[in-house]
């Protein structure tokens, strides 16, 4: 692997992906579920709601019964009864007729095929109800099965479980559920200028910021994060770490610092060292995070991830969480949305590399948002923080003029 370096584009580095396999799926009870990905579909072992039941305070009826009616001449019908809350309607069967009083989610009698509208009613005596506006079959109820039939599919395979999704799941019974994996990622940063965030550096170091970065984005993005902590500019200690990280057992190892061709960088060297590891890619055409790293060894992914912040954080949402979620079940995409924008101001590139931009966005009422670059230093930190996401310059543009529409990846 000495001395490997070659450029490939980030479509070429995606379709890497095809050689890791999601990973195997677990049970949990419904009350874990939230934010889970589902790794099977989720099939309605019932009906829901499981009976034909009302969606206004009322008078459940037989349609036919109020045809023609009108507040001149209303639909005179006898009280058979009342459906009270929790009571089964099959317990009351409606004859020519006659109705039944109701309340909201009540179960409808037997024959009952519509609820007249409490409003709409007026009680002359306690047997009997005048019905001034006519009903069609199916109005105000909710039919047996109208949400889910039985043998439904209710959730698909691969979707992110939200609260409302947990809730169908309990109104049809299902307490556990077929989910993927949770992908561990181990986080390992690397460089003799590092020092712990709690602590205060010593002339010449900074405090690490890209394990709290990359830990947060593991976690936003569903993973588990272990960060194993600093280790210096070493190959045999960065050696011992990424066997640590594999032995944990970690689905991803992220080594940020180590991933140009400087002759300090070591994470080569270091991957040569794994058992059975493999070398996919060094060298992607973007900017920033052109020297980034791929390896594997069995279905365990390592990336080389740029030392400074901003790079890395673009090489994460490109790269590594496509093959996070992947790894979740979710399949392999960033999951981010995207927008289209027009640029505030010219923006220049260069052909033949993908460039990502930060860009802050000015929102108008009636129009697209404006797209403002957001330039600075390399190592500045200020333009990260107020960037809501990454404006795509494909490789083959030489920059975009202003006013141009672009699209624009949103940061979470």
């Amino acid at each position: 692997m000495k001395n490997f370096f070659r450029l490939i584009s980030s479509r070429d580095f995606l379709e890497l992906y095809d050689r890791f396999a999601p990973l195997d799926a677990e049970t949990i009870p419904l009350a874990q579920g939230l934010g889970r990905i589902l790794a099977a579909d989720v099939i309605s072992p019932e009906p829901l709601p499981p009976f034909s039941r009302s969606t206004m305070d009322g008078f459940a009826v037989r349609a036919r019964d109020t045809f023609g009616c009108s507040e001149s001449e209303p639909a005179l019908l006898t009280i058979a009864g009342e459906i009270a809350m929790g009571q089964s309607g099959t317990d009351l069967t409606l004859a020519p007729g006659q109705t039944a009083i109701i309340w909201t989610g009540g179960e409808l009698p037997v024959n009952a095929d519509g609820v007249v509208m409490v409003e709409y009613t007026n009680q002359p005596d306690k047997g009997t109800v005048e019905i001034f506006r006519p009903v069609a079959p199916g109005e105000n109820i909710i039919r047996a099965g109208e949400d889910f039939p039985r043998g439904a599919t209710v959730l698909h395979k691969g979707q992110r479980l939200r609260p409302q999704d947990l809730g169908v799941l309990a109104g049809l019974g299902i307490t556990g559920l077929q989910v993927a994996r949770k992908p561990v990622a181990a986080i390992i940063s690397t460089g003799d200028e590092l020092a712990e965030p709690g602590l205060q550096p010593e002339p010449g170091k900074i405090r690490d910021i890209n394990s709290t970065t990359l830990t947060a984005l593991v976690e936003e993005c569903g993973g588990i994060a272990v960060p194993l902590g600093i280790i210096g500019d070493d190959a045999e200690s960065m050696l011992v770490a990424c066997r640590k990280a594999l032995a944990l057992p970690a689905d991803m190892v992220l080594l940020s610092g180590g991933s140009s061709v400087g002759r300090r960088d070591f994470t080569l060297q270091t991957l040569e060292g794994l058992d059975g590891s493999e070398l996919l890619a060094h060298g992607v055409s973007i900017r920033p995070g052109k020297p980034t790293i791929l390896a594997k060894t069995g279905n365990a992914a390592l990336f080389g991830l740029p030392g400074h912040v901003g790079s890395a954080i673009v090489v994460f949402h490109l790269f590594v969480r496509p093959l996070l979620r992947k790894l979740g079940g979710a399949g392999a995409t960033s999951g981010l949305r995207m927008i289209r924008a027009v640029t505030a101001e010219q923006i220049p590139s260069t052909i033949g590399r993908e460039d990502f931009v930060r860009v802050a966005l000015e929102w108008g009422e009636d129009s697209p948002p404006r797209a403002v670059p957001l330039y600075g230093k390399s190592g500045l930190l200020n333009p990260l923080v107020r960037a809501d996401g990454l404006l795509i310059i494909n490789r083959d543009t030489e920059g975009l003029d202003r006013g141009e529409p672009a699209e624009v990846m949103l940061f979470p």
